[in-house]
């Protein structure tokens, strides 16, 4: 909300998972090259690629530790009790409950945090099964919902 710049969460079909990033400003009908990829990979070689597509900020494959499968989308983090994320895009996995937090600088990932250590689960190693959304209260501090849990937890130092 503080810069406009619009942070997707994008379910990928059976390999990767991905985030896209489009800047404030810039306009809408950008394609992030779904059919033809699956974030920064090959998917349908048959249809035509576009022009000017806009490659993933990240991706992660899907599978790997904890089984991730399904990104959820989630925010900047603006609050306070955490400075040194003040910037970061906090986002997870549904299926593996894993966190994690990204940064860019003009349109590219320019740093990455396994946040775990941050999500306060009562439990749970620091993973939320289902992870099924975030939220943001008026201070600018994040929230995470487990759907198969009915839990909220709240971002906290780890």
């Amino acid at each position: 909300s503080k810069t406009g710049d619009l942070w997707i969460g994008d379910v990928g079909q059976n390999k990767w998972e991905e985030v896209d990033f489009a800047e404030a400003g810039k306009g809408g009908g950008m394609n992030f090259g779904w059919r033809v990829r699956e974030a920064a990979h090959d998917f349908n070689t048959t249809d035509p690629r576009p022009e000017n597509m806009v490659e993933p900020i990240h991706e992660y494959a899907q599978g790997g530790q904890r089984n991730a499968r399904s990104v959820t989308g989630g925010y900047v983090y603006r609050g306070k009790a955490l400075p040194g994320l003040s910037g970061w895009y906090i986002f997870g996995d549904y299926v593996s409950g894993q966190a994690w937090a990204i940064r860019q600088d003009n349109g590219k990932r320019s740093g990455y945090i396994d946040l775990s250590a941050h999500l306060n689960t009562g439990g749970n190693n620091g993973y939320v099964p289902g992870l099924s959304s975030f939220a943001e209260d008026s201070d600018g501090e994040l929230y995470w919902m487990s759907l198969s849990q009915g839990s909220v937890y709240r971002l906290v130092k780890g």
